[in-house]
């Protein structure tokens, strides 16, 4: 099904985006592993075939345009081709060459584009280089697919701050916890073992985690991809005043830990050494100051899944790109009501007797 699916995209492209679409795939398989950069796909095509194929494979390694080029058995075949790169060639020295020196000095004589880089450090600028070296060079090809794919890295640069997911689970009656007696601690489960999975799945896709202080002592979540292959996200913690124990596991060394705490408190002596603290201005709104330093720490998306408080603050200043709300099938009859989101669920998925819903705000 999936494959037939695929053959009537396909059918509906010309041939330019049939070749894009295949730099989108190729750039997919960086998720995880390229961030703060982007994911990206490039191909080289000589006489209507594919000669080269390339992909950003994580942080600091070759870009998806030296991977393609470098796959080209016969580099003579350069001269005669053109390549398809899902971003736009990078122009500055980073962690690796600039992509518009290898490209001009591979005699490539044209490079076809899905979207123009945001980061102003090369911005147009990849672009206008390849153009002055005599390369022709055409842009917006399956544009809004290749954005939606860098999502987090376009708002990073366009908006100064990280991709803000917001989840959580909710009873089939619309609670989010139940009434708690006082002092009564301890997870109560809405969603399936195979929901938890996917859960886990997101958070080995995302920089960083964050929850609030009753969160934490209330549940003690580890935070963690423990049920999914993948690196665990940075986990943030707002704990004004210290009150979250250092032995609680979110404290644990199985990934890093900040605690976003009031500066008018002095980090005590017991707190973790396996977390950093970062004060905080609690006079004003703390949402922005804490987005403020993810995003000069390069930090470029982020889950929020702490309580209702904490999630009406971002629903409530508008800072949240998508949602994430589980759904399960048993009732609690009272407790916490779930926060309300301002529009309807774009898309649902079942995960047997678990539904999905997935959120876009309305632009």
């Amino acid at each position: 099904m999936y494959l037939i699916s695929k053959l009537l995209n396909f059918a509906n492209m010309n041939i330019h985006e049939q070749y894009m679409q295949r730099c989108i795939e190729l750039a997919e398989k960086g998720r995880q592993f390229t961030a703060p950069n982007p994911m990206v796909g490039a191909i080289i095509v000589h006489n209507s075939i594919i000669i080269g194929e390339g992909f950003h494979r994580q942080y600091g390694s070759s870009h998806a345009e030296v991977e393609a080029i470098n796959s080209v058995t016969d580099k003579n075949l350069l001269k005669e081709s053109t390549m398809y790169v899902s971003l736009e060639p990078c122009n500055h020295q980073g962690k690796t060459p600039p992509c518009t020196s290898l490209i001009i000095s591979s005699c490539i004589p044209e490079v076809i584009i899905a979207s123009t880089d945001p980061n102003p450090t090369v911005s147009g600028n990849g672009i206008r280089i390849l153009k002055e070296a005599g390369i022709k060079v055409t842009t917006d090809i399956l544009k809004d697919k290749a954005d939606k794919l860098n999502s987090r890295f376009i708002t990073f640069h366009t908006q100064q701050r990280p991709w803000i997911i917001l989840k959580w689970a909710q009873s089939a009656d619309g609670f989010m916890d139940i009434e708690r007696a006082k002092g009564e601690k301890g997870i109560v489960w809405i969603s399936n073992s195979y929901t938890k999975q996917i859960v886990h799945q997101w958070r080995s896709e995302e920089a960083a985690i964050l929850v609030g202080k009753n969160t934490a002592l209330n549940d003690n979540p580890a935070l963690t991809t423990r049920e999914w292959p993948g690196k665990s996200p940075l986990r943030l913690l707002i704990d004004r005043k210290f009150e979250v124990p250092s032995e609680s596991t979110i404290y644990s060394s199985e990934a890093e830990t900040w605690c976003f705490h009031d500066a008018q408190y002095t980090v005590p002596k017991h707190f973790s050494k396996n977390a950093k603290a970062v004060a905080l201005d609690f006079s004003n709104d703390i949402i922005p100051q804490i987005l403020s330093s993810l995003y000069q720490s390069g930090i470029n998306s982020l889950i929020v899944e702490g309580g209702k408080f904490t999630l009406e603050k971002f629903i409530s200043l508008k800072l949240w790109d998508e949602a994430r709300v589980i759904s399960g099938n048993i009732r609690f009859g009272k407790g916490i009501y779930a926060p309300l989101l301002p529009c309807q669920p774009d898309t649902t998925q079942k995960i047997l007797d678990d539904t999905i819903l997935y959120y876009y705000p309305k632009k």
